[in-house]
């Protein structure tokens, strides 16, 4: 009975996981170069288990420790029966005659007193444990968990803190150096029993060319290495990656990341480089990401700046810890800005573009008005606070021009919008749709530059999915870091989001991107390829965006200040555009994407709107459009007139028989766009004056207020002499020269001719402004005066 329990007690006596100790995160590129580590909990570098041990140290352990590891049962009895007559002669614990199995197990067991009773135990454990891992596998426990001098415990730590390198390009004169410091791991501090340790090395080098484990000329040239001076820092090629990977879920265990270590470190310099010029303009803090678009793969994360390494080496017999984010100074550099929410300016643009195509509700030169515009409180304006009256949406998206994009999100739904957002992946939208307003469409609502840049990914990988007829189960899903396991990324809806002819069509708007002649910076940047690209400047130039496609990569750059410090000219194309480019200019000649033919049509455009061409339409051309471009209306702004013989007036059945009359078809904006549009485009023919004898037609209206709305409400400036100051009101007329009567609440305050604006200051509350033209026409406004300010 007593044998049997013995029996059962010894199946039992190992434990499940012989090592409970924490190990350091540590973060590898794609083939497993290592990015850097974290330190363990208990502030000791250990690296996670590795069962990969380089032949070199194996040969050198064993050669050192235990000749016979290969071909005991956990203990060698001669061993144990030389120790034991030492021990007896002694009278305590001198030797162990401890093999490589006995030193696992007094490791697991930390190191407990060395007793006769402890060593009976190990020496149990130790059989037990050749009975249940094989030789290999006992040789990497020991690998891992060894001390090896200081807080650096484990081959994988030993390795890169002194030899700043993998175990496996070791040298035979630093495996040799490793397979010592366990059995005298104080022997390793700089300037401390240097010849001691150097002689035990070479000892043990003329040991392995005594077995054949080397030849005569390596082991004299082994024994010429120096030994290391002091221990190395770790890489640090993505810190604020290893961080991101530790708080979700990956603390302790060895990230098998997607990165590309070198081309982590180009991008990583590169962002750098432009982060020291930006300095002088306060600007502390940039970050960027590339992905490969096919797989939505991560392979470079510069999460921001980093701060300098101490460049003060350890005191002696101490070692140094690396700086991680979280110990970043002080301008921000623990932020990683890659899924910190920021405010996106223009950077959604292109969403909103590809949403309307897909839906047929606007094709690529549809015009959209670029008048001045108020809804409450909310007077959106351009970048550069000039109008065209009207641009084709196109345009307007490539010049990202503010007011033209707010017309489409009124035209769309803000509400559809902020739907389509959620769906495509924007992970922040934490406020209803009401709450962003038309805002939305400008930076109103933040995003990371995770979500942005996996949303360019997704719409690439679509498009080109939809060329090679590749069947993928969703082609909008998030980007991914993480390579030891199969994606778990939530995955986007893909029924209603743009459809590949609509993203083609946004992304050839996107590639020829510009800005006013008075912005020419965007003309410096240029490549040999195609890049869909576009930039966002938030308010206040708190944050500079840029993100750019290719069909084989995205790349998304962020510049500001962690702490949302605005500075002067801190834009996107003047701050993170550059960046992009030269990142671009690294990865290497790219591919255009190839125009989805299957899913576009081709259709007869009217030239000058924009819209499917009617009869009527003097100028028409063929385009290829999007499948739903079908559904959009014919063109709204050609309209048949009527002229004299002599075509110079417009006359009607009261005043010209029909026979006589010249009919001819005209382009004609509303007031309000004409009175802008034709001073950019000289071009542009206002409509003929009726003939003095005719009776003005009543079709169409002649005036438009610019300013004030329907509905505003309007504070009276005050000047700064403290008087009260004027609203300046403003109307659009066909024909300038006309002369227009204003009335406030039904007075007559004056008239204007040539330029219509006339600024007075009305009193609070509700009031009428009236206008009438020299011809009769009417018009009228409601607003309220609130206050002054």
């Amino acid at each position: 009975m007593l044998f049997f329990g013995l029996f059962i007690w010894y199946c039992f006596c190992l434990p499940s996981k012989l090592f409970k100790d924490p190990t350091s995160t540590v973060l590898e590129d794609k083939n497993g170069i290592l990015l850097g580590a974290k330190i363990a909990d208990d502030g000791q570098w250990r690296f996670p288990y590795d069962e990969k041990i380089p032949e070199k140290f194996t040969k050198a352990i064993i050669n050192f420790e235990d000749k016979y590891f290969y071909r005991h049962p956990g203990i060698n009895p001669v061993s144990v029966f030389r120790a034991f007559k030492q021990n007896i002669k002694a009278g305590k614990i001198k030797s162990g005659g401890s093999t490589l199995t006995m030193q696992a197990i007094r490791i697991a067991r930390k190191n407990k007193p060395r007793t006769f009773f402890e060593k009976f135990i190990e020496v149990i454990l130790a059989t037990r444990l050749e009975l249940s891992y094989s030789k290999k596998e006992i040789l990497a426990f020991y690998a891992s968990n060894a001390p090896f001098g200081g807080n650096v415990v484990g081959l994988d730590a030993a390795s890169w803190r002194y030899f700043g390198r993998s175990p496996h390009q070791l040298s035979w004169s630093e495996a040799a150096t490793l397979a010592i410091l366990p059995n005298s791991p104080a022997l390793i501090y700089p300037g401390k029993n240097h010849e001691k340790l150097l002689a035990k090395r070479n000892r043990l080098l003329v040991s392995l060319w005594k077995s054949g484990a080397m030849d005569s000329i390596t082991c004299v040239l082994a024994q010429a290495e120096l030994l290391p001076e002091k221990p190395f820092s770790l890489p640090q090629l993505s810190p604020h990656l290893l961080d991101r990977a530790s708080k979700e879920g990956m603390n302790g265990q060895t990230v098998l990341s997607t990165l590309d270590a070198n081309l982590q470190e180009r991008i990583k310099n590169i962002v750098e480089k432009h982060s020291l010029k930006l300095q002088g303009n306060q600007v502390f803090n940039a970050a960027a990401i590339v992905a490969d678009v096919e797989t939505g793969n991560v392979v470079a994360y510069v999460g921001n700046v980093e701060p300098q390494a101490p460049s003060k080496s350890p005191p002696s017999g101490k070692t140094s810890t690396n700086v991680s984010p979280s110990e970043g100074g002080g301008k921000g550099e623990a932020v990683d800005i890659i899924t910190s929410p920021r405010s996106t300016g223009s950077i959604m643009k292109p969403f909103l573009f590809s949403a309307m195509l897909s839906e047929g509700e606007i094709l690529p030169n549809t015009l959209v008005p670029d008048v001045p515009m108020q809804i409450g409180d909310f007077s959106p304006q351009n970048f550069y606070l000039t109008y065209d009256g009207a641009v084709p949406a196109r345009r307007a998206l490539a010049r990202s021009l503010n007011v033209p994009c707010v017309k489409m999100l009124q035209q769309y739904g803000v509400d559809r919008f902020h739907s389509y957002l959620k769906k495509l992946g924007i992970t922040t939208l934490n406020y209803s749709a009401e709450h962003y307003g038309l805002t939305l469409i400008l930076g109103g609502a933040e995003a990371t530059l995770w979500d942005l840049t996996g949303i360019y990914a997704s719409m690439a990988r679509k498009l080109n999915h939809s060329i090679g007829n590749v069947q993928s189960e969703n082609d909008f899903h998030s980007l991914n870091y993480f390579s030891n396991q199969k994606i778990k990324n939530k995955k986007q809806e893909s029924g209603g989001l743009a459809d590949a002819a609509s993203i083609y069509l946004t992304f050839e708007a996107m590639a020829e991107v510009n800005r006013p002649d008075i912005d020419a910076s965007w003309q410096l940047f240029s490549s040999s390829f195609k890049i869909a690209w576009k930039t966002g400047t938030s308010f206040g130039y708190r944050d500079g965006w840029a993100i750019g496609v290719t069909p084989q990569y995205v790349v998304g750059v962020w510049v500001g200040n962690a702490n949302g410090e605005g500075r002067p000219n801190l834009t996107g194309i003047g701050t993170a555009a550059p960046i992009l480019f030269e990142i671009f200019g690294t990865l290497g000649n790219q591919e255009w994407f190839k125009m989805p033919q299957d899913e576009m049509k081709q259709i007869e455009v009217c030239k000058e709107s924009g819209y499917r061409a009617l009869p009527i339409c003097e100028h028409i051309e063929k385009q290829w459009v999007q499948s739903a471009g079908l559904k959009t209306a014919p063109c709204p702004y050609h309209r048949l007139i009527h002229l004299d013989a002599t075509g110079r007036w417009r006359v009607n059945s009261d005043c010209e028989n029909v026979s006589s009359m010249i009919h001819k078809s005209w382009f004609v904006l509303p007031p309000a766009m004409e009175w802008y549009y034709k001073f950019k485009n000289p071009m542009y023919s206002e409509l003929p004056a009726f003939r003095s004898d005719c009776k003005t037609s009543a079709n169409g209206s002649s005036m438009e207020l610019l300013y004030p709305k329907q509905e505003s409400k309007i504070f009276v400036p005050v000047e700064l002499d403290e008087s009260t100051g004027k609203v300046v009101f403003r109307v659009a007329h066909r024909k300038s020269e006309t002369t227009i009567y204003w009335h406030l609440d039904d007075n007559y305050i004056g008239s204007t001719k040539g330029l219509h604006e006339m600024g007075f200051s009305p009193e609070p509350g509700k009031h009428t402004l009236t206008l009438v033209d020299e011809n009769g026409e009417t018009i009228s406004q409601k607003f309220e005066i609130i206050g002054k300010k």
